[in-house]
């Protein structure tokens, strides 16, 4: 296998690990925004 044989697999690694990135950030924003809206108590509060 030649090196210009290899770039398209590299390539195609590097950009399924963008979109598994990606898709795991939009995730976490999701659920930050969802915990924004049900803060929890302070303290001695009840629920």
């Amino acid at each position: 296998m030649t090196n210009t044989d290899r770039k398209p697999d590299r390539e195609e690694r590097l950009a399924a690990k963008l979109r598994e990135n990606l898709r795991r950030r939009k995730l976490q924003i999701r659920e930050m925004r969802e915990s924004d809206r049900d803060p929890l108590p302070l303290d001695g509060e009840d629920r």
